[in-house]
């Protein structure tokens, strides 16, 4: 028999109503309606399905995209929505900046997307955009078979190449992505084209902290997912945007590197730039 669902509490939609209006975090949420933190979490999620932090990245996110859709530059819809800094946008993991996962099945009907091919540090890469962002970052050897992959990966976008240094959009993007290939990490407004699991594994991949992996199991577990190790792999396996989404960060619970999309020596770069990194920021604190 199936256990009756809780009664609403009205407690938890004035918390509701409370996110609507201001940036509270649980324990400042929880103080205002006068229940635990940890009765809240729990009943929030239960009576809205999302946790209190998730409601308030969605409302920010809601925010975000009305801005761009009014005509706002990104910086200033950014700040407008609430986000202190652009780098907030992509800590609290809500870089998707208005892709809806149908757009994606229809293979990107309706998008028109710019792209450019640019020499890194990792050899030569494909940087393509929509009006909101970095879409694809595919890394290979040669431009044609890139174009191939970006052709099919939205067969019914509109693609166009340009000259990154003569295109205003493009040309910091790129500069962006080949500056986020040479140190292995980066902050560059993406699109985030998925269906909506992909979606959260990849968000939960760009939450991963510089010079730390994870593996498919313990992501899975950080998605509440503690048996989907085999589905968090083909959605990392999925991921078009190289090192902005850093899948390279994923590695088997043996320790050893597993696959990676672009190839492992590759992925191996990066994990050892990453750590490189790191490690004078260590000593620094030491």
């Amino acid at each position: 028999m199936d256990t009756p669902a809780a009664p609403a509490d009205p407690r938890l939609e004035q918390a509701r109503r409370l996110l609507d209006e201001a940036d509270l975090g649980l324990a400042e949420l929880a103080e205002a309606i006068g229940l635990s933190a940890t009765y809240l979490q729990r009943r929030f999620r239960q009576q809205f399905g999302l946790s209190p932090a998730e409601y308030r990245a969605q409302r920010r996110l809601a925010g975000l995209k009305q801005g761009l859709r009014a005509g706002h530059d990104v910086t200033r819809a950014l700040y407008d929505a609430g986000y202190g800094s652009p780098s907030r946008v992509y800590e609290n993991g809500a870089a998707r900046l208005g892709m809806a996962p149908q757009a994606y099945r229809r293979g990107g009907e309706g998008l028109e997307i710019r792209w450019s091919l640019v020499d890194t540090a990792l050899g030569q890469a494909l940087v393509a955009v929509t009006e909101r962002g970095v879409c694809a970052v595919l890394l290979g050897d040669d431009g044609d078979s890139l174009a191939a992959d970006l052709q099919n990966e939205f067969p019914r976008a509109s693609l166009r190449r340009v000259d990154a240094g003569r295109d205003e959009f493009l040309a910091p993007r790129v500069r962006a992505v080949a500056e986020a290939l040479a140190q292995g990490s980066g902050s560059v407004p993406v699109e985030l084209v998925g269906t909506a699991f992909q979606q959260r594994v990849w968000e939960c991949l760009m939450r991963i902290p510089v010079g730390e992996t994870r593996s498919y199991a313990e992501l899975a577990g950080a998605l509440g997912m503690p048996r989907g190790a085999r589905a968090v792999a083909r959605a990392c396996a999925g991921n078009r945007v190289a090192v902005l989404v850093p899948c390279h960060r994923i590695i088997r619970g043996d320790g050893s590197l597993g696959g990676y999309r672009w190839g492992l020596p590759r992925k191996q770069a990066l994990l050892e730039a990453e750590s490189n990194r790191r490690e004078p920021a260590r000593r620094r604190h030491a």
